[in-house]
């Protein structure tokens, strides 16, 4: 087990990490309330411009494995200032730009700053003492919850209000910032991986099978799910993948390990993951829809955007609330415990939902209820795959966990799509969702958080006496009785 470094500020450490955690995030909603203007301003289509938001998801899952591996091999902390240099370009290019391969650049550099995220994870077990471990692993989750919540709000209001470059000018100069706390309040991070080789074939191989798979996923439903492009791509993906895990299993120095990546542990704790993450989204896809829709529906709440924003926010300071209770409860019951309630909680709030749809102060209550839910999972979560795996693989696997969190958010988008194209109704001769419509794809939340809970029972607890038994990721014997 690799001890903390000194630090006598890891209050300062944390506090860093986790604004880096919320500002990135922030560039996941930041173009949402222009969508409906990217059109006109960057004189392109409404599908081009779609590329806006897929374009930076796609960036950053390609990387996020990249910069993990770098992560063990350089140190977390210089690879997490060299990620602050594509967020800070990519936010000035955007802010200049006048039509849509400039902005398409800027937001594929904004979506390499992704990557950030699982490196300060995975930095916090060197640089935090480990009575403070489970508190600082539980604030850095948050962080990418509170950034998604409270982005869309603020983003709103900047474009409703001020120029939209403000938007771009804004999170540029929060970037810098970010690259300053870190360099003067991040301690060194050692490197764990030292003397091993960074695996550019598994790197490009891995990079172009999640451009496939998700391309598939994200635009199948714009394309149709059967045309000849949508299915050259999960062809692609279906083709490039298996021969990317045979090579990682064969070369020496893979990107992802795939044996400590198959081992029990790891394996269940990343299917959860990949079904918490379906299972959230679903809620963000869902929850701004039911509050736009016109009252005239039936269904609808009619909110502008700005103010389907505002009830939308507190979700994220929810999240950071649940944070210390998700570190006292790792403390005393250990990670798995605490990744279960976080399921049902999750289940309770989408539970809520069925009957609540149709109120403002209902929905609000279901929101911060999954909200609490993903606070408890989201700290649960690497602290799991960081009790589970070697030192010199940490930043590889939470990178890895962080990935496969965004391709469950992928098909949950895609399915949701479905769902809500094939259950309409009429509405000033445009078809839009139902509410049985809304009231299925709810349900299917319901049932995936549900799902996660169980297999969550599943993951095996630590021996009593463990050598990991002082870390965050270690299972206290109560973790036995569940």
């Amino acid at each position: 087990m690799d001890s903390p470094v000194p630090s006598t500020r890891p209050g300062l450490v944390v506090g860093g990490l986790a604004f880096a955690g919320v500002v990135t995030t922030l560039m996941s909603t930041l173009v949402v309330p222009l969508l409906g203007q990217l059109p006109l301003l960057l004189d392109t289509s409404a599908a081009n411009a779609s590329w806006v938001v897929t374009v930076t998801v796609l960036a950053g899952a390609v990387i996020t494995p990249v910069t993990g591996r770098l992560g063990d091999l350089l140190g977390a902390r210089r690879v997490m200032l060299l990620c602050t240099i594509p967020l800070v370009l990519g936010s000035f290019v955007c802010a200049v730009a006048t039509s849509l391969t400039p902005m398409l650049v800027g937001r594929a550099l904004q979506g390499m700053g992704f990557g950030m995220i699982p490196l300060g994870i995975s930095a916090l077990r060197s640089l935090v003492p480990p009575d403070r471990l489970p508190s600082a692993i539980a604030m850095m989750s948050a962080s990418m919850g509170i950034g998604g919540a409270l982005g869309l709000p603020l983003a709103a209001v900047v474009a409703e209000h001020a120029d939209w470059r403000a938007l771009f000018w804004g999170v540029g100069a929060l970037s810098v910032l970010i690259a300053v706390l870190i360099r003067w309040f991040v301690p060194h991070t050692p490197a764990h991986a030292t003397g091993r080789r960074f695996d550019r074939f598994g790197a490009v191989g891995l990079g172009a099978g999640l451009v496939f798979l998700l391309l598939a996923l994200s635009k199948g439903g714009d394309w149709g799910w059967t045309s000849g492009v949508t299915l050259a791509f999960a062809a692609g993906a279906i083709v490039v993948l298996p021969a990317w895990a045979l090579w990682e299993r064969r070369t020496r120095d893979p990107l992802v390990d795939l044996a400590v990546a198959s081992g029990r542990q790891v394996l269940l704790t990343n299917t959860v993951t990949a079904v918490i993450g379906f299972s959230l989204f679903i809620q963000s896809l869902v929850v701004p829809q039911i509050r736009q829709l016109p009252a005239e529906t039936g269904h609808g709440l009619g909110q502008s955007m700005v103010a389907m924003g505002v009830w939308c926010a507190p979700a994220g300071i929810v999240m950071m609330a649940a944070a210390p209770l998700a570190a006292r409860l790792m403390s005393f019951r250990g990670p798995r415990v605490t990744l279960f309630a976080g399921c049902l909680v999750i289940a309770a709030g989408y539970g809520l939902s069925l009957i609540a749809m149709n109120s403002s102060w209902g929905l609000l209550v279901v929101t911060c209820s999954i909200a609490a839910g993903v606070g408890l999972a989201y700290a649960a979560l690497p602290a799991l795959i960081m009790g589970a795996v070697p030192a010199s693989e940490i930043s590889s696997a939470t990178s890895v966990n962080t990935l496969i969190r965004s391709i469950g958010n992928t098909v949950s988008a895609a399915v949701t799509g479905v769902v809500l194209a094939h259950l309409t109704v009429e509405f000033a001769g445009h078809p839009v969702p139902s509410e049985t419509g809304f009231l299925a794809i709810l349900a299917i939340g319901l049932v995936s958080a549900l799902v996660a809970a169980a297999i969550t029972l599943t993951i095996p607890g630590r021996r009593a006496g463990s050598p990991e038994s002082a870390d965050a990721g270690a299972e206290s014997p109560a973790e036995s009785k569940v």
